[in-house]
């Protein structure tokens, strides 16, 4: 390769050599997340970013150090960068819009590891960042693998990007004849008494609409254990809800439509 030679021995050097270096370097970035970083009031979705851009580094300086102390002639590598920037141009494009979008992700932190998010109607965690894509894993215990120009190109919903707490609006309808004030009350009462729920902010009730049939209300609450687990969290409410209004004979209606079909009348005329 220029005037370097290619023996076995350089050949066996080398492949040691990337090796150690992609070890070690995976060691420092795991050793400066968990053991430095963690001294710092620094979250854990931005130790995982500083630990990656970390061993990115080390291994380009890695790279260029183990070619040069190998003595080969980087010089001689022209012509292979040549032919990858021709490949690059016509079938690389997507796996460096990836890597480029990775490295975006990875200092502007629109996302970070623990968040929240929702992408493409895909929601879950996001459990690792890495050069080319993204794992997100759902609440079925499902990992999907998302390429990172997704979160640079598309809408992006983080639940979770500045703070953890989250506000959920939940509808509840109930029968004309109720009075709102006792369905509101009912509905704090059932919030309040909720483990998950936060005391504070309070949770609130809105009366939302005169419906077809119903006096729909909206009972919105926050909460930071529920913010990948809003199903849950709905469900365990409607129960105590439901329980809540049979006990005090607060109707809950149903869509009705009245019929009202006149014959024998007089044709219509124009």
């Amino acid at each position: 390769m220029g005037e370097s030679k290619v023996t076995f021995g350089l050949i066996f050097t080398l492949v040691f050599s990337i090796i150690a270096l992609f070890v070690i370097s995976e060691w420092i970035k795991k050793f400066l997340v968990s053991k430095v970083l963690k001294n710092y009031n620094i979250q854990q979705g931005t130790r995982q970013s500083v630990g990656t851009i970390v061993k990115y580094l080390l291994i380009i300086a890695g790279m260029f150090s183990i070619l040069q102390t190998t003595g080969i002639d980087l010089s001689a590598f022209g012509i292979l960068v040549g032919a990858l920037g021709v490949g690059i141009g016509f079938g690389l494009q997507n796996i460096t819009n990836n890597f480029i979008s990775g490295l975006i992700i990875l200092f502007e932190q629109p996302i970070k590891v623990g968040d929240r998010i929702e992408v493409e109607g895909i929601a879950g965690d996001v459990l690792k960042i890495s050069a080319r894509s993204t794992t997100v894993l759902t609440n079925d215990n499902i990992s999907v693998i998302i390429p990172n120009s997704k979160f640079i190109d598309d809408q992006v919903i983080n639940w979770s990007h500045n703070d953890r707490r989250i506000r959920f609006n939940f509808p509840v309808g109930v029968s004309y004849k109720e009075k709102p004030e006792k369905v509101k009350q009912i509905l704090i009462e059932v919030a309040l008494k909720h483990e998950g729920i936060l005391k504070e902010p309070k949770p609130d009730v809105l009366f939302d609409e005169f419906g077809d049939s119903s006096l729909n209300f909206f009972l919105r609450v926050w909460t930071s254990e529920f913010v990948n687990r809003p199903k849950v969290l709905k469900s365990e409410l409607y129960y105590e809800i439901f329980r809540r209004f049979e006990e005090e004979g607060i109707e809950i209606p149903f869509p009705q439509i009245d019929i009202h079909i006149i014959t024998g009348g007089d044709t219509l005329k124009n």
